[in-house]
């Protein structure tokens, strides 16, 4: 055991650093912790991490897709479900297609093989183009489109994926049957997920106990994945569906405690697991460089570029005709939704990046075949997969930004973003004109002596001074308000500094210090996050 806890120490430490130095650098941590795993792993003497074949698709899969359609909102993904569709599905299935026909030509793979890689590589990943996407402030339409495509695809590609591999087992493969399976699929997932949701938000409601709610949380996605992945399925699209119902129905449902320890523990679990698995695919590198010790240099690099190179313009060959045709076909969709700029197209085509879902299909792939024989391929297929994720997600992730600043998206986003404080500044004012009314109306109904009202609608009416003068655009209301924040960050400063010396003299008990110190922190996090904004 002891070496095994001295290489997850040095991961994670490897990990801290690699974060300390992506954020100076403003590059996606994701890029440079494959880039560091890759050079860890040419270093003489240092031991061997691989992963398991079952552990990312099983364990590290299902909460990455939970808590990204979490996270989305519904309302957009519905308005942009035709985008996301022809990209989640149709540009997966055509992506696939190109490469298995490209393989099969090429390097002379069979159909079944051919269409296996193609799965595995088709399906895009948009940890790392989506952080820096929002960080340049690109339009919002893009950002969902993308967010929207990284959790559907996921579900495509690995349902092809399991038809290939059961391809290339049995030796034979029916499209129409499998179209008629995967569309039994896509139903049940749906409805598998709809009720899971509809179940754990039930289940969490009863219990009124934050650590319960979270620890339900944790199970929610692998009992949304498991069943329909153990039954043939992807398992990934009943997760998407039950993570879109926690996102639609979880606000009314869920306590304000729950969310609070909730958005912590899960923002620091998926930074977590993210960062590891990027690391150990760059890990990857030494196994798949021994294993391909039978074969030519030249013979490895004219592969890897030829399916890298495919994977990259088959995208952009199937994201033109996807955004304009059917607004030249349909009318209606023209009308509803005017074709956007050509550099929109171009933007999400290029941040087709590949990353831990084609890792964890690639290392999914058995040994042997339903006959006994070995996998035909295994080692290439997995050297091919690792080296369209360096590509896309090194090559291409740092590209990205000089690409957005060509085609002029970066900061196009500013206007939408001013729109959207303005509606959410104008949304905090009618809720506290809103609060405000409730009070006046409280204090009549139950006679409330005004020594007792007077203080809490003095507060509020100040609540709403701030709120108007920070949405009016006023600089002079903005500075005085700013002032008025640092001063109240320095009273809060002092109020810990008294609190910890009453603590530390023994005047005040430990939980009554926890209370205190809750309360100004939230105080403190609310003032940090106006300051963000």
């Amino acid at each position: 055991m002891l070496p095994t806890i001295q290489i997850l120490v040095l991961l994670l430490t490897v990990i801290v650093v690699i974060a300390v130095i992506a954020t100076r650098l403003k590059i996606p941590a994701a890029i440079l912790l494959v880039i560091t795993g890759v050079i860890l792993a040419l270093i003489p003497g240092l031991p061997p991490v691989e992963l398991a074949p079952e552990f990312v698709l099983l364990v590290v899969l299902p909460p990455l897709v939970y808590t990204s359609a979490v996270a989305m909102s519904w309302r957009e993904f519905r308005f942009n479900l035709r985008p996301i569709g022809l990209l989640a599905f149709g540009c997966v299935l055509f992506t696939a297609a190109v490469v298995a026909a490209v393989t099969h030509y090429l390097l002379g793979f069979s159909w079944p093989l051919g269409l296996v890689i193609g799965a595995i590589v088709s399906p895009p990943d948009a940890v790392a183009p989506l952080s820096i996407a929002r960080r340049m402030q690109i339009p919002r339409r893009i950002l969902v489109v993308l967010e929207g495509e990284g959790l559907a695809n996921d579900a495509t590609a690995l349902i092809l994926y399991r038809f290939a591999v059961a391809a290339v087992s049995v030796g034979s493969f029916s499209i129409g049957e499998a179209a008629g399976t995967f569309a039994i699929i896509v139903v049940g997932e749906i409805v598998w997920g709809l009720a899971v949701g509809w179940a754990m938000l039930r289940l969490r409601r009863w219990v009124h106990d934050t650590s319960i709610e979270i620890m339900l949380s944790i199970l929610t996605p692998f009992l949304a994945f498991w069943p329909p992945q153990y039954l043939g399925g992807s398992g990934v699209l009943a997760t998407v569906t039950t993570g879109l119902y926690f996102s639609w129905n979880g606000p009314r449902l869920i306590s304000a405690a729950t969310r609070l320890q909730g958005i912590f523990f899960w923002g620091f679990l998926i930074y977590l697991i993210e960062g590891m698995v990027f690391l150990i695919t760059g890990l990857q590198a030494r196994t798949l460089i021994e294993n391909m010790g039978t074969h030519l240099t030249s013979e490895l690099a004219i592969s890897a570029a030829a399916v890298s190179g495919v994977v990259i313009v088959a995208r952009f060959v199937w994201m033109y005709p996807a955004t304009y045709l059917p607004r030249w076909l349909v009318p209606a969709i023209r009308r509803k939704d005017p074709s956007p700029p050509w550099q929109w197209p171009f933007a999400l085509a290029f941040t087709g990046v590949r990353g831990i879902v084609s890792l964890a299909a690639a290392l999914a792939i058995p040994f042997t075949t339903a006959t006994g024989q070995a996998f035909p391929d295994r080692d290439m297929i997995l050297f091919l997969t690792f080296s369209v994720i360096l590509v896309t997600l090194v090559g291409q992730g740092l590209m990205l930004p000089s690409v957005m600043r060509w085609l002029g998206l970066a900061n196009a986003g500013r206007r939408e973003h001013r729109k959207d404080r303005s509606e959410e500044f104008d949304a905090r004012r009618q809720a506290i004109e809103a609060a405000i009314e409730r009070l006046e109306s409280l204090a009549k109904e139950r006679k409330l002596p005004d020594d007792l009202v007077d203080p809490v609608r003095a507060q509020h009416r100040d609540r709403l001074k701030r709120v108007a003068h920070r949405s009016d655009g006023d600089e002079s209301h903005t500075r005085r308000i700013a002032h008025l924040d640092d001063i109240e960050i320095e009273l809060i400063a002092a109020e810990r500094d008294l609190i910890n010396g009453l603590y530390r003299k023994g005047k005040l008990k430990d939980e009554a210090r926890r209370r205190i110190e809750l309360e100004l922190d939230l105080r403190d996090r609310h003032l940090a996050s106006v300051r963000e904004e």
